[in-house]
């Protein structure tokens, strides 16, 4: 849970910003993102799995350039 405490003298648009700077480094947008709409498990291991080979082909393929100079 993110929470400030508002400093003697502190606008309220700053920390405003703060609040929202904490939110974004806890990851809490991306989460109310991620969970806005359900995902079936099998669709979740789904895109976890093209993700995984999406990395693994872009490493082959960094790996391919290295070898070849």
């Amino acid at each position: 849970m993110v929470g400030i405490i508002i400093k003697e003298g502190e606008s309220i648009e700053a920390a405003l910003r703060r609040f929202k700077r904490d939110c974004a480094n806890a990851g809490i947008l991306s989460e109310i993102k991620k969970r806005e709409h359900y995902e079936k498990p099998s669709l979740v291991r789904k895109k976890a799995i093209d993700t995984a080979k999406r990395k693994r082909d872009k490493k082959k393929r960094i790996f391919a350039k290295k070898e070849r100079a």
